[in-house]
């Protein structure tokens, strides 16, 4: 079990977020963010958006935190990137 969260140096919405994945299992994810308190409305496609103030509750939980090429890499090699799909491509 492998939860993974980058530095919140993500701007948006007047605040700063990380993104907080699992390279097992979409299941794996939704426990852990629910055990951290996070609302299943934060999941976008294939992470969990962490605002800045949850940060280190999410790292004392036991998520691991890794730089954001890192997240993305995991997620190639584990099956699990879901990208933004165009408005176009619809």
């Amino acid at each position: 079990m492998t939860v993974l969260i980058d530095a919140p140096t993500w701007p948006g919405h007047g605040r700063l977020w990380s993104h907080l994945v699992s390279d097992t299992s979409y299941e794996e994810l939704h426990t852990f963010a629910a055990g951290i308190g996070l609302p299943r409305r934060a999941f976008e496609r294939d992470h969990y958006d962490v605002v800045a103030e949850r940060f280190d509750a999410a790292v004392a939980a036991g998520a691991v935190l890794v730089p954001s090429r890192e997240i993305v890499a995991r997620l190639h090699a584990a099956g699990l990137r879901r990208r933004k799909v165009s408005r176009l491509a619809r």
